[in-house]
Order: C-alpha cells, then sequence, then structure tokens
C-alpha cells in the first residue's frame, strides 16, 4: 500500500453471517449508507481491496458482502480486520459507485407494522421482507436461551417447531403467525428479541421465546 496514504477508518469486521459470505461489522462513519453502497471501496492496511456487493442494516449492526468473499470460509477469515477509506481520494472527489434501490433495501411495499418507525424493533423494517418472502419459512427455535444469547446466535442448536403461516399487520405490532408441527397456530412479536435471525435464502427463521409461551 502506498505509505503516503492518509487513511479513515470506515468499519471493523466481525463474524460471519450465513454461507454465502456475508459479513456482520462495527460501523465507525457517520454516513454507513453512503460508505455500504453497491460498488463502494474500502481498505485494508495491508493493501487489500474490498468491493461492497450488498449491504443491509440490522438492528445496530451492519450486514455486507464483499465482491471478494465468496463463502462462509473466506468470510470467517477476515474477524477482526478493520478497513478504511483514502483520505485524499476523498478529498480530491472520489464518490463511491452508488447501488441500484435494491441493493441497499429501498424497496417499495416492505413488511412493516405500525410500530416499524423504529428500525431497532421490527427486524421487518431493517431488511424489507416482503410477506410473501418469510411464509412457509422453516421456523427453528433455539434449544439454550442463555447460549444463544452470548454467542450472539452464531452456530447455536435450535429444532423445527413449524412454519411461518401469516404475518399480522393490523396489530399494534408486528405479529409472526406460527403453525406448529401439531397444527396449533400460534403469534410472535416480530421483534429482534424474539426473532434474532430471518434469513429467506437458507429458509428458516430462528426464534427465541419466553420459556412456556407457546404451551397449552
Amino acid at each position: 500500500m502506498n505509505d503516503d496514504r492518509e487513511l479513515l477508518r470506515v468499519c471493523r469486521i466481525g463474524r460471519a453471517q450465513g454461507l454465502k459470505g456475508e459479513v456482520n461489522v462495527r460501523a465507525f462513519t457517520d454516513d454507513p449508507g453512503r460508505r455500504f453502497s453497491a460498488g463502494s471501496r474500502l481498505i485494508s492496511k495491508d493493501g487489500r481491496t474490498f468491493t461492497v456487493e450488498k449491504s443491509r442494516n440490522f438492528k445496530q449492526r451492519w450486514i455486507l458482502k464483499f465482491d471478494q468473499v465468496p463463502d462462509r470460509t473466506a468470510a470467517e477469515a477476515l474477524n477482526s480486520l478493520t478497513l478504511y477509506i483514502d483520505a485524499k481520494a476523498e478529498a480530491d472527489g472520489f464518490v463511491p459507485a452508488s447501488g441500484s434501490a435494491s441493493d441497499v433495501g429501498l424497496t417499495s411495499g416492505p413488511v412493516t407494522g405500525p410500530d416499524a418507525g423504529s428500525a431497532e424493533d421490527d427486524p421487518s423494517q431493517d431488511d424489507d421482507w416482503y410477506p410473501d418472502q418469510l411464509i412457509g419459512l422453516e421456523i427453528l427455535q433455539v434449544d439454550d436461551s442463555a447460549a444463544a444469547k452470548a454467542a450472539d446466535y452464531d452456530g447455536v442448536e435450535a429444532h423445527l417447531i413449524g412454519h411461518a403461516s401469516d404475518l399480522d399487520l393490523d396489530s399494534p405490532q408486528t405479529l409472526l403467525q406460527i403453525e406448529l408441527t401439531d397444527g396449533r397456530k400460534v403469534l410472535l412479536p416480530f421483534v429482534e428479541e424474539l426473532v434474532p435471525i430471518v434469513d429467506p435464502d437458507e429458509g428458516y427463521i430462528l426464534i427465541d421465546p419466553p420459556a412456556g409461551l407457546f404451551d397449552l
């Protein structure tokens, strides 16, 4: 890397997300929507360049997919890596390439409940999922809530309890309707505390409800 560069810290990569090369990052920039837009280029101190393929915001963290990171193995190798921009290039007027609306989660008609004004509470707003993306997904319940929370729900043990059968958008709080394996239907508030992971690509929703919530 050119030693004359003045680097501005943008983010630090954390754990891998899913199987397709996504990573969680901690943002240090006050404009993450721009820095993490599709086509933006970030650099490491050892001279590597990472081009943002897509990004999404989930509660207090960002999840990024880089062109150079094809799978989970490659993503795991980047854990704790800090990424920067070149301050001189920024001052000279370099503007990261902007992505399409779908690249940064700007879609029309996403799932949002009346409480969705807070992106920190409603995962449906963070990722702009549509109802038909969620209905039919398997519902996996964590086996050990305390251990799952301690691991930030990464690689936790879980078991199948049913599938997503509907979303109730008419209540004050968005509710996920679950059809259990025994045929009963139950409702669960669609908030990150109870629904920590929604992964349509992998076909499941991970939930962590209070003990006994679905008992008769």
